[in-house]
């Protein structure tokens, strides 16, 4: 960063850092101590598509690798790449998404990349995500409310971060906190 970027009150970009998809085991023990959510074994690496021949090969390579994999489109035109898992596997579902991430990466892909999320549920099955921020290098929980149209509960995105600041890298500024409305296994279902 230079000198003149610093009285312009620009910053330095955050270098992804994939290896933060680590750290989710052990968050996700601390989530479920001190809130009450488990893995569901789904996870997800959400990117903008690409046309062209490079990433078909690119997500051919993702698919052999990590084996059966889907693709949903959300309603913002973003493609998601969904793992599954069984829910007692999260450091399983970890290494694929890495895997994922750094084949795209690798292949050249990496502007494209946005997030990706690990999908967790209560005793209520409330739904939340720890969404990782590629281009930011840090996760922030998302929670969309049963029952409302594109609606979060903002208290409990803020109580899971409380939870979460020894586990994670979080992101501080929260209107990075963005909304995933219809990322997989999100759908909060009837109130």
């Amino acid at each position: 960063m230079g000198f003149l970027d610093a009285i312009l009150g620009r910053s330095k970009p955050v270098r992804p850092d994939l290896d933060q998809l680590f750290g989710l085991p052990a968050a996700a023990v601390t989530l479920r101590a001190g809130a009450g959510f488990a893995p569901t074994g789904l996870g997800s690496v959400c990117f903008a598509s690409v046309e062209g021949g490079a990433f078909a090969r690119a997500r051919q390579e993702v698919a052999e690798l990590l084996g059966e994999t889907e693709s949903a489109e959300d309603p913002y035109g973003y493609t998601w790449l969904v793992l599954r898992h069984p829910p007692d596997d999260l450091p399983g579902l970890v290494n694929d998404l890495h895997a994922a991430n750094t084949l795209l990466t690798d292949a050249g892909f990496g502007p494209q990349l946005l997030c990706s999320l690990t999908v967790f549920r209560d005793a209520e099955a409330r739904p939340l995500a720890l969404v990782y921020l590629y281009k930011r290098g840090a996760f922030y929980p998302f929670a969309p409310l049963p029952g409302a149209a594109e609606r979060r509960d903002n208290a409990l995105e803020l109580q899971v971060r409380g939870l979460l600041t020894d586990d994670l890298r979080l992101e501080k500024d929260l209107t990075r906190w963005f909304p995933v409305w219809g990322a997989p296994g999100l759908d909060p279902g009837p109130a």
